[in-house]
């Protein structure tokens, strides 16, 4: 893999594909199963189709995260949403206290489906440009086309247990790991449950709030934070000069006692030593050029990179 640092933002020529056994699948069937998520997720799944998928985030009341996923409804009747297994289990638990009368079987599939990242040329060509756009091939395969990481096309897989992976080169987990940091969208784990309102990590720009749908738990504070001009943290891009973890704490030299943010993913870039990547949520003032710490005062230095996408301003 070639890795060359124009600016400070790495690129890379990565192909293949790769595993991902620490993510699961949550399957919700029946009748009610599209309209019940719409009622809970901060995304339209009313209106979604085969042909595309998802980036939906489900909240408290408070409108903090509890979960993101990669929601796929290859039929009517049937949605399926990808997410870090260990929210799988606590996830299940907690939104089946909401089915109430709903004719919907909530379950965990993760059983029946393999998860599967794909980079580069391995992104099927039938799979139409531009993110979460969906496609099924003829072994039953869920595909859906994630935001590119430093430059390179990414998909996400779901392939049934039953059917064979799909032929490719090997990727290197790491790799995989790097490109969905660079990629600036990151999913909520263990470390950061409850930690973010989706626009804390730019869910709003990257289409994982539809702010015309509805109520949904938390609606509330996600409108207010979007449309009062209330919210205090976005999404960063950091490099640093050292290992960090998702949940670490991140400080700003204006003050050495409270956190500036949180890191919410993180991986190493590959083909370094010790250059880290990570997407942290940060205090708005807090992104004035300044170098930052990771961890603590003084643990390692990072520095903002521009995000790969715009922030929309057009709501």
């Amino acid at each position: 893999m070639q890795v060359n640092k124009p600016d400070g933002v790495a690129v890379t020529d990565a192909q293949g594909c790769v595993a991902l056994p620490d993510w699961g699948v949550l399957s919700a069937e029946g009748p009610d199963a599209a309209s019940f998520l719409h009622a809970q997720l901060t995304q339209d799944i009313v209106h979604l189709d085969a042909q595309h998928a998802r980036l939906a985030a489900w909240c408290t009341p408070k409108g903090r995260m509890l979960m993101s996923a990669v929601v796929w409804r290859p039929e009517p009747e049937r949605c399926l949403l990808a997410m870090p297994a260990s929210r799988v289990a606590p996830v299940l638990k907690r939104l089946a206290m909401y089915v109430l009368r709903a004719k919907v079987r909530l379950r965990d599939a993760s059983s029946e489906w393999a998860v599967h990242g794909a980079v580069g040329a391995t992104v099927p060509a039938v799979l139409p440009d531009g993110w979460w756009s969906a496609h099924t091939d003829d072994a039953g395969r869920l595909w859906a086309r994630l935001p590119a990481g430093a430059g390179v096309p990414r998909a996400l897989l779901l392939r049934p247990t039953a059917a064979d992976a799909p032929p490719c080169q090997p990727l290197a987990a790491q790799t995989w790991a790097w490109l969905q940091v660079m990629s600036a969208v990151p999913f909520v784990t263990e470390p950061v449950v409850e930690a973010f309102v989706p626009q804390m990590l730019n869910y709003e720009s990257v289409g994982g709030v539809h702010f015309q749908k509805g109520c949904y738990p938390g609606q509330e504070v996600v409108a207010r934070s979007q449309f009062r001009g209330t919210l205090k943290r976005r999404g960063a891009l950091l490099q640093v000069d050292g290992p960090v973890q998702v949940g670490q704490e991140v400080y700003h030299p204006s003050d050495t006692e409270q956190p500036a943010g949180v890191v919410a993913d993180a991986a190493a870039q590959p083909g370094t030593e010790g250059v880290w990547h990570a997407v942290a949520s940060l205090q708005i003032a807090a992104l004035d050029g300044q170098p930052l710490r990771v961890g603590g005062p003084q643990g390692p230095a990072a520095h903002v990179l521009p995000l790969p996408y715009p922030l929309r301003d057009d709501l």
